[in-house]
Formats: C-alpha cells, sequence, structure tokens
C-alpha cells in the first residue's frame, strides 16, 4: 500500500478527532461529518484515489481505508451521544426537578363563542339541505342596493349607515350581497345560507358595533310560501335553543322582500312567561324575512311567474347573546380571555 494514503488516514483522523473534540452542538458535529464524509469531504476525496493504485496495493489499501472509515463512524457517534447525554443530564441527575411528576398539560385553544354560534347555525341548517354561499367583504353599490330593490333615497344608502370607499365601493352593511351573487350565476332551485362579517358605522353600545356577523339565508323553488319559511325558522330555534322554544312573525317593512316580517324567539330566559332579558313581553326579537320581492328576482333574471322564495338573515352575536345569556355585546371583541374562556 502506498505510504502516501496512509498518511493522509492519519492527518484526517487527527483532524476529526481535533474537530469533534471542540463540537459544542449537534450542528458542529453535522458539519464536522460534512468535511470529512460529505460529497467533497477529504476522506472522500481520498478513497477515489483507490482506483489509481496498481493491483497489489489496492487490497490492503482498500482495507486501510475501510478501517480508517469506521473509526471516523465510531467517533462522529461518540461524539453525540457525548451531546445528548450532556443535554439531558440535568433531568437525570436531579438539579431541583421532580422526575416522578407527571408531565405539565400544554393549554389547548378554544373558538370563539361568535364562531361557534356560527358553526352550529351552519350544521343545523345542513341538515335540512342548506349549502354555504361566500362572497367578498367589499362590495359595488350595486351587489348591495341596486339588485336588492333599495331605492336611491332609502336611509341605509347614506354614508351614516354605510361605510364608503373614495372609488364607489363599500363595506356590505349584510350578507344579502352573497345572495344576489349567487342567483347571478345559478340557475333555480337555490337553497343556501351565507355566514360572514358585515360592517355599518354604528357607535359601540351594549347591543351595537360597527363589526358584526350575520347569517342569512335564501330558499328559491316553486310553490314557496311563508308557511315554509315559518317552519325552517322554527326547526332552527329548536335545534339551536331547545324544544321549548316557540316562534312568531310580526308585519315589517323591507325593500328586497315583499311582504316582510320580523320574527321572534319565545324567551329562554322564562319560557316566555316575562323577565328582564325579555323585558317582561316574553319574546326575543331576532331580525327580519320575508318573501323575495319579485324585483329582486328580476334583478337575476328569475321568472317571478314561475319562481318564488324566501330569505331570512340574522345577527349572529344577538344569537350568543341569547344563548349563554351575554348582556353587552362587546364582550365579544375585547379580548379579554376570562371572558372567553367560559365557552
Amino acid at each position: 500500500m502506498s505510504t502516501s494514503i496512509q498518511k493522509q488516514l492519519d492527518l484526517i483522523l487527527a483532524d476529526t478527532e481535533k474537530m469533534l473534540s471542540s463540537a459544542k452542538t449537534l450542528a458542529d458535529i453535522e458539519g464536522v461529518r460534512v468535511k470529512i464524509n460529505g460529497r467533497k469531504g477529504s476522506f472522500t476525496v481520498l478513497s477515489k484515489e483507490l482506483g489509481k493504485l496498481t493491483k497489489e496495493e489496492r487490497p490492503e489499501a482498500g482495507k486501510a481505508l475501510n478501517i480508517a472509515k469506521n473509526k471516523i463512524s465510531s467517533l462522529l457517534a461518540e461524539a453525540k451521544e457525548k451531546i445528548n447525554a450532556e443535554s439531558v443530564a440535568p433531568i437525570r441527575v436531579g438539579e431541583g426537578v421532580d422526575v416522578t411528576l407527571p408531565g405539565r398539560k400544554w393549554p389547548v385553544g378554544k373558538k370563539h363563542p361568535i364562531t361557534q354560534t356560527i358553526d352550529d347555525c351552519i350544521d343545523i341548517f345542513r341538515r335540512i339541505g342548506f349549502i354555504v354561499a361566500e362572497g367578498p367583504n367589499i362590495e359595488t353599490i350595486y351587489h348591495c342596493f341596486d339588485a336588492l330593490n333599495t331605492p336611491e333615497d332609502h336611509p341605509s344608502r347614506e354614508p351614516s349607515d354605510t361605510f364608503y370607499f373614495a372609488d364607489g365601493r363599500l363595506l356590505r352593511t349584510h350578507t344579502s350581497t352573497v345572495q344576489i351573487r349567487v342567483m347571478e350565476t345559478q340557475k333555480p332551485p337555490v337553497r343556501i345560507i351565507a355566514p360572514g362579517p358585515a360592517f355599518r358605522p354604528d357607535t359601540p353600545d351594549a347591543s351595537h358595533s360597527a363589526n358584526f356577523h350575520q347569517v342569512e339565508g335564501l330558499y328559491i323553488d316553486k310553490d314557496v310560501s311563508l308557511a315554509d319559511l315559518k317552519s325552517v325558522l322554527l326547526y332552527f330555534a329548536k335545534e339551536l335553543l331547545g324544544d321549548d322554544v316557540q316562534i312568531r312573525f310580526r308585519p315589517h317593512y323591507f325593500p328586497f322582500t315583499e311582504p316582510s316580517i320580523e320574527y321572534d324567539f319565545s324567551c329562554t330566559g322564562c319560557n316566555g312567561k316575562g323577565c328582564r332579558i325579555c323585558k317582561y313581553s316574553g319574546w326575543l326579537e331576532i331580525s327580519g324575512a320575508g318573501m323575495v320581492d319579485p324585483n329582486v328576482l328580476k334583478n337575476v333574471s328569475y321568472n317571478s311567474e314561475v319562481w318564488s322564495g324566501f330569505a331570512w338573515g340574522m345577527g349572529v352575536e344577538r344569537i350568543a347573546m341569547i344563548r349563554y345569556g351575554i348582556n353587552d355585546i362587546r364582550y365579544f371583541y375585547d379580548n379579554d380571555v376570562r371572558f372567553l374562556r367560559q365557552f
């Protein structure tokens, strides 16, 4: 065997030992391995010299290379074991840590009560065939007002009631915009719910917020009536709040439905008998609904002589406040963990 190869192997082993003696971390050890055994490492380069030796020299040189390779692997393994042992030594020795104690549990996060309520509403309506539809938060005047049969002099169009951008777009004031977008792209029948945020420049107080959430629904088919609407809302109320809940309709006006109604749930605090929560009326106001106005159907190219339907909307915060007995909407947005941990 060439004495040159043996000398080089001795130098490589010496370099390996020297570098490993100063290694402090596993990353340092990996760096040594790359310098020695990497694609361009010193041992790898030397191994390629084996093919240049004579047939007589190769067996002895190959044996020396294998011995050196095993020695390098052993040095690397010992260095790793030493680093690992040092990292756990304080726990094994003790040093103030009682290893017999059970491990600490990492705190697991929870869904926000608004998110929980939205998810529960979605689950309930999905069970009766409704699918979720979504749309943009930044909308056009057409989708937010014109297509929904809202006249130009309607108060909701005023800057005091709507957030406008300089380019004429706006933050949607309700998720009814999703209903229009779905009907523009889908032929009837339609059965959707549109959960999501909405925005109005309201002064924050116990029952108002500039940002809030809605779950709106739309059902378009043949021979649809208010009786169908009432059955859907009654089913939802009982699934969400219990079998004792009742529902009632009151006449109202909305530009996008005709006839229009507001609907109430019987008070869950007193079972309809009257209490402070329901202001002793026995009922809790939820939101509005009604039969889709023929003008809205016309705006999306639906034949109102063939198709009819109903739509409704409800404030998620309102539902959550009733469900959990919360008396101030601002609690949802204060980010107070003492409040959020209750849910």
